[in-house]
């Protein structure tokens, strides 16, 4: 071995400490059975010259080994306001002026800060490394500014992880920003996936940095760094094409709490996640603190430090997900927690009450061309509204609570207005838009439709507005021949409007009857319209059509990774409509067997849990809230999905949204792939959410950052409410009894995700066939965390009870049924148990 200065060999404690001036094939590494990462001794510095991880029996090298360090720096605070101004693919600057809700955001996101132009960035190999024992080491860097220390070891618990501490200590005061180190980097073409959940995910990159940035479809080609608040998971990772994932995860407490103490945090910006290094290589970075943010700002001789960890994973961004969500961000634990103080089918009989009362659900019926139409007040952004604006929701909800609990107040006071509303709602003169809805709100004062936020009609819109809707109803009055007709009216617009490739438009204008929009494409369920129109008119042309539109979507959606949104005041911000194509697709494999389809639902899926929050951990401290003492896990974020996240989301503020529509169809996922997360995921934002319900009326609120204040603005709401609740409840009914309880189900719900519709047929309850009913006068419970659903046979007298535990722990409750004795009894965690109520006899059958 040959010596340039100083190399120090400790042989009884097998250190060897090396500097970088010793001969260039000296070499440390970091090896165990899972991963391999070599570095050499060079004129630069320590450099990595090998990253291998085992596949099988055989060493994988991870894409182009590098080990380079970056250091952001700055002597005065850089600017927060953007130098830099994009324009959509057809050539008008983005988003444009009528967009306000995103004018801010956009802002932000394109700063100096955000575009990662700021301050000065110095690139160095640390020019000292050594080994601190059998499998660590560390490297250390003087640079003019400040001194880089950076220690490395494996993760005794997860061989595929690599911890790696850095810290800072300034010689110059000014704002500093590390870096995490450039394990190695990826080009495009060895690409197969990239994600930053929540934010985007693709196998491509996208020249247009509008249409990359603001709706992730494709992939940045600018280092930009994304923020944690809408970061669903903090696990930025690369996957390349030889199958080996890997991605950079920060400890723990890193990132920002949404609401840290006693008042919302959301904003608070702690750490930086990006798919890029500054240079603009592929490689999942972090980035701490964020350059101008608080914690950048450093004196001479302040130490700052922080840990995150390299998860080089032998499988697909998935499984590397799941590694993020359960091993570091231990996500089990976090469902644990999750106790109900009201159960789920209490909130169902409640905001029945709710629902039936005008004057709480806001409900109106006003006069329009000879017909009394009926809706609740919607006092949201809507486009021309004098907060007059009317809108109702859930038509399959609406028909399934009046059948189920046989209400007049529903038969008589709300479902005959709300049908004429429907059917004024439509279009029906012949002309380019006959079939389609003049739109999805009525304006009481000025007596017309609109749409929320513009004069245009969008496909998506017919299918939600006319065809979910009309169908759902159709369910319950299959005999109804002008809602057939109808029906019949949007499902040959569909036809007309469908391109020779199988997609739609986004959008025309009322106007000229032009395409608009034309900078996106309809990654939307759009295609679902003619499933519906199929099921019940029974026309093979309706098919033929849903899937040439369902192959079009596989290949431009599905493959790529590209989503739309269906929110307008968000400019389509890709949103809930993901989770929706999952089950779009769900339900044309159960029309066709084509596995293609049910595939392609299952990736759908699998994305959309990167819509869901996992960060941070979920504890029991005590927070103020409102001036409420409230545990942590009870007002925390993680389990709960976006209204729309990204950058242009609503969840950037207002936090996630209590409209947890995904769960049913991520039990029917966990059924159907056995995947643990989509379970976890289901139960985590349906279970234990009572602060942010309003115990006056048992609707919860719809942003995370209103906690409790209920349904606000958004009466309607509450038919959402019902709807994925049942949803929920039976899809779990039917995997814990293994299909033995199962009630068929309708279709989606319009816009706001995959729920669907129950009660319009018997279903099947231990073999009986059996209606759905909702009576809260029939069982009395003692133990909220225990849900209940009841169904009548049939035939003869018989009442089914199908109870369910809703919580990670054995329950013990007490059970009235029809005032006879109460019984005291006992459910497994998560299990279930029917029973039989028969001429004041009961049987109980137990499922576990």
């Amino acid at each position: 071995m040959a010596y340039s200065k100083t190399v120090a060999v400790l042989l009884s404690g097998w250190l060897m400490v090396l500097t970088a001036k010793a001969q260039s094939n000296q070499t440390i590494s970091l090896a165990n059975e899972r991963i391999k990462v070599i570095w050499n001794s060079t004129s630069k510095g320590w450099s990595i010259s090998q990253v291998s991880v085992r596949k099988g029996n055989q060493w994988v090298n991870v894409a182009t080994p590098s080990g380079e360090n970056t250091l952001l720096y700055s002597a005065d605070k850089p600017s927060t306001k953007p130098d830099t101004t994009f324009k959509s693919i057809t050539g008008e600057e983005f988003p444009g002026p009528k967009y306000h809700y995103q004018e801010s955001q956009w802002a932000e996101s394109t700063n100096p800060v955000s575009l990662n132009k700021a301050g000065q960035a110095m690139y160095f190999f640390p020019k000292e490394g050594k080994l601190t024992g059998k499998n660590s080491l560390v490297f250390r860097q003087e640079t003019d500014v400040a001194t880089i220390q950076t220690d490395w070891t494996f993760d005794p618990k997860f061989t595929s992880d690599i911890l790696v501490k850095q810290t800072i200590t300034p010689k110059k005061e000014g704002y500093f920003s590390l870096a995490s180190p450039t394990l190695a980097t990826l080009t495009e073409n060895n690409l197969a996936w990239a994600t930053i959940p929540g934010y985007f995910q693709g196998n491509r990159f996208q020249k247009n940095f509008a249409l990359a940035y603001a709706y992730g479809h494709g992939i940045p080609t600018l280092p930009a760094v994304y923020r944690e608040r809408c970061a669903s998971t903090l696990c930025p990772m690369l996957t390349a094409k030889n199958g080996v994932t890997f991605a950079v995860i920060p400890e723990p407490g890193l990132a920002r709490d949404p609401w840290a103490t006693d008042k919302i945090t959301q904003t608070n910006w702690n750490i930086g996640l990006s798919h890029m290094n500054r240079k603009a290589q592929l490689s999942p970075t972090l980035y701490y603190p964020i350059l101008g943010e608080p914690k950048s700002a450093l004196k001479v001789g302040e130490t700052l430090s922080y840990t995150f960890r390299y998860s080089l994973i032998d499988g697909d961004w998935f499984k590397a997900l799941n590694h993020a969500v359960y091993d570091v961000y231990r996500f089990k634990e976090t469902l644990a927690l999750r106790q109900s103080k009201q159960s789920l089918t209490n909130r169902i009989e409640k905001m029945h009450r709710y629902l039936t009362d005008p004057k709480t659900s806001m409900w109106n019926i006003e006069e329009f061309e000879g017909k009394k139409i009926g809706a609740q007040s919607y006092l949201g952004g809507v486009v021309g509204s004098n907060k007059d604006a009317m809108k109702n929701s859930d038509y399959g909800a609406m028909w399934m609570l009046a059948k189920a609990t046989n209400d007049p107040a529903l038969t008589q006071n709300v479902l005959p207005y709300a049908l004429n509303f429907k059917l004024a709602q439509q279009e029906t003169a012949d002309n380019f838009f006959e079939g389609a809805v003049e739109g999805q709100y009525y304006l009481a004062k000025s007596k017309k439709f609109v749409e929320e936020w513009g004069t245009v009609v969008e496909p998506i819109g017919l299918t939600y507005y006319t065809m979910l809707d009309i169908g759902n109803m159709l369910l319950f009055e299959p005999d109804n021949a002008e809602l057939k007709e109808r029906l019949r009216l949007g499902a040959d617009r569909l036809l007309t409007w469908q391109k020779p490739d199988g997609r739609w438009a986004v959008a025309y204008d009322r106007q000229s009857e032009q395409e608009v929009f034309k900078d996106i494409q309809d990654v939307r369920p759009t295609f679902y319209g003619l499933i519906v129109a199929y099921r019940l008119l029974k026309d093979p042309k309706y098919l033929a059509a849903a899937r040439k539109g369902a192959d079009w979507f596989l290949k431009n959606a599905i493959e790529t990774g590209s989503f739309l949104g269906v929110c307008g005041d968000a400019r389509y911000a890709p949103d809930f409509a993901t989770g929706q194509s999952a089950q779009a697709l769900l339900d044309l494999y159960d029309l066709t067997r084509d596995v293609r389809y049910r595939e392609a639902a299952i990736t759908a899926a699998k994305i959309y849990t990167t819509s869901i929050y996992t960060h941070p951990i979920a504890n029991q401290s005590v927070k103020t809230v409102n001036g409420a003492q409230r545990q942590d896990w009870e007002i925390s974020q993680t389990g709960l999905s976006f209204e729309h996240g990204g950058i242009f989301g609503s969840a950037n503020r207002a936090g996630p949204i209590q409209l947890c529509s995904h769960a049913g169809l991520f039990i029917r996922m966990y059924g159907l792939t056995k995947e643990p997360i989509f379970a976890d995921m289901a139960r985590a934002g349906a279970i234990g959410r009572d602060a942010f319900v309003d115990p006056k009326t048992s609707v919860a609120s719809y942003y995370w950052n209103a906690m409790n204040r209920g349904a606000g603005p958004y009466p309607h709401h509450a038919w959402w409410q019902i709807g994925w609740l049942t949803d929920y409840l039976l899809a779990e009914a039917e995997l814990r009894s293994g299909g033995k309880v199962s009630f068929p189900r309708g279709f989606v719900t319009p816009k706001v995700g995959p729920h669907q519709t129950y009660g319009f047929a018997p279903g099947t309850v231990n073999g009986e066939k059996a209606n759905l009913v909702i009576n809260e006068n029939i069982v009395q419970l003692d133990n909220p965390s225990i849900d209940y659903v009841l169904a009548k046979a049939v035939q003869g007298e018989k009442l089914f009870v199908i109870l369910l535990n809703n919580r990670d722990q054995k329950s013990d409750f007490q059970i009235t049924i029809k005032g006879q004795k109460t019984q005291t009894k006992q459910l497994p965690a998560f299990g279930m148990e029917v029973i039989t109520v028969d001429d004041g006899l009961e049987k109980s059958k137990m499922e576990r």
